[in-house]
């Protein structure tokens, strides 16, 4: 779908539907006001009889208003409030979408400009306004027999004034990169495993670089990943007979002499929890294990869209964690390449163990900052539910900035301490660190694990095993982030 940028009025506009606002109480703001005047008051006059009061989310269709160009007109309901929140005015634009997408028209203005949104100027509220639009379209039917019908809708004008012209311009642009890298890392979160194993991935880097002449791919397949010393990762993938891979994309956007920053994603294509295998119900959504690698894919597919002026590496460890007779078991000790030995008490704790050597190969760009991705455990799911991403660091400053981008994203996260009393339920009496920390504070001695082998450079951890995806039933899905976190981060390391 086609989204663009008009600074007219909205009266003046041939269209299938023209979209404007009413409040509670049946108000009429400044746009309606003018379309009421023009068509000789029959927004009016329809509002009278009652068909709408103006309640967030009530949408009403008219028909052939006089003296208008717009063939429809869609009343959407805004509620009491003057300024809407940022999850009223997703709500508002998905509504709106709903409506349009059932609809035979070929394209829709939304005058909903005079809208105010809680603590954001033109740019913020058109970036949220059309990421919602974009990713609303999202469909996932490569798979099935009966494909989607083709939607009427190819086209969706936003107007706004002169003033804010250029910032909404910026914002759809930067929205428009952005649903794209979720578009990406829904479809690779969304595809079968039996096809999307570590191999794939790698395939798909392959692809990425060939089509990006400022994009470096190299893939280190088992005989690198010894001769690199992982053990650990070399550990979760021994069980499967599909090989692990670790990815490393290299993008060159800045100047040579700038470091990187990196991002780390953890790529468990299926996580059947190894010997210490998981139930039944529920595991085919294992599938998802991997979408922290997916995630930086599509991190990397909205800064190679918008070619950010930044350097910016992406590893991804990718593996597949499989019980047979040549799997891990609990008991075994590895050792890592950072030289610290692992007793795995338990083989369903294996994205820490891919993950802390693939930390340990990001010390050799000598990187600005560190993140890793992962749906790590479902300890985080407990205590923050599937609103809110998992963070934890070594560096405030860090920890700020990613904070800061998840709320100008509407993508958050929430800070997890990482004191050193939770450090010292990872003490093994026979390693030197074990991979599981206990029943307690499950999230937290995940990301103190990794913190072990994160210590010559900033680093940051999400844990994103509650946003990665939706689960149970029709509905279950990657949902796409944090994509929009991660690209808000770098386009603000890019402004600043």
């Amino acid at each position: 779908m086609e989204l663009v940028v008009k600074s007219v009025t909205a009266e003046s506009l041939k269209t299938a539907t023209l979209v404007i606002a009413v409040g509670e109480g049946r108000k009429l703001g400044t746009v309606a006001q003018k379309i009421d005047d023009v068509s000789g008051g029959a927004l009016t006059a329809v509002l009278k009889r009652g068909d709408l009061s103006g309640k967030a989310g009530q949408t009403l269709l008219l028909h052939s208003v006089p003296n208008l160009k717009a063939e429809r007109v869609l009343l959407v309901g805004t509620g009491k409030d003057t300024e809407l929140g940022d999850r009223p005015w997703r709500k508002l634009a998905a509504g709106v979408l709903n409506v349009l997408k059932g609809l035979g028209g070929s394209d829709a203005v939304l005058a909903l400009e005079e809208l105010t949104v809680k603590n954001r100027a033109a740019y913020g509220k058109a970036r949220l306004l059309a990421e919602t639009l974009l990713d609303g379209e999202y469909v996932f039917d490569q798979f099935k027999s009966t494909k989607a019908e083709p939607r009427a809708l190819k086209k969706i004008t936003l107007l706004t004034d002169k003033l804010n012209s250029a910032d909404v311009e910026r914002a759809v642009a930067h929205a428009k990169a952005i649903a794209n890298g979720m578009r990406f890392t829904r479809d690779l979160g969304n595809m079968p495993p039996n096809l999307c194993h570590p191999s794939y991935l790698a395939e798909e880097a392959k692809a990425l670089g060939k089509a990006n002449k400022n994009l470096k791919v190299e893939i280190h397949d088992e005989k690198k990943l010894k001769e690199l010393g992982m053990g650990a990762f070399l550990a979760v993938a021994q069980g499967s007979e599909q090989p692990p891979r670790l990815i490393v994309m290299n993008y060159q956007g800045g100047k040579k002499s700038e470091k990187p920053f990196v991002l780390v994603g953890k790529g468990i294509t299926f996580d059947t929890g190894g010997i210490s295998i998981k139930p039944a119900a529920g595991m085919d959504e294992m599938k998802y294990d991997m979408c922290g690698a997916a995630s930086v894919f599509g991190t990397l597919r909205a800064v190679l869209d918008l070619q950010l002026p930044i350097n910016l590496v992406c590893i991804l460890a990718c593996a597949e964690n499989m019980p047979s007779g040549n799997a891990t078991r609990p008991g075994d000790i590895v050792s890592t390449m950072s030289g610290q030995t692992v007793e795995i008490l338990n083989t369903d704790a294996e994205g820490r163990l891919v993950l802390c050597d693939a930390l340990t190969y990001a010390e050799r760009f000598k990187p600005q900052a560190v993140i890793d991705i992962a749906t790590l455990t479902g300890a985080c799911v407990v205590a923050l539910g599937g609103h809110t991403s998992g963070l934890m660091g070594n560096n405030d400053a860090l920890i700020e900035q990613l904070l800061s981008a998840g709320k100008l994203a509407d993508d958050r996260a929430w800070q997890l301490p990482l004191f050193d009393e939770y450090q010292e339920q990872l003490d093994s009496p026979f390693a030197d660190i074990a991979n599981i920390g206990g029943p307690k504070g499950g999230s937290i001695t995940a990301g103190c694990f990794l913190s072990r082998f994160a210590k010559q450079y900033d680093w940051a951890h999400l844990d994103i095993a509650g946003t990665a995806w939706l689960s149970g039933g029709k509905d279950k899905g990657a949902t796409g982030r944090p994509v929009p976190l991660l690209t808000q981060y770098l386009l603000d390391r890019a402004n600043a």
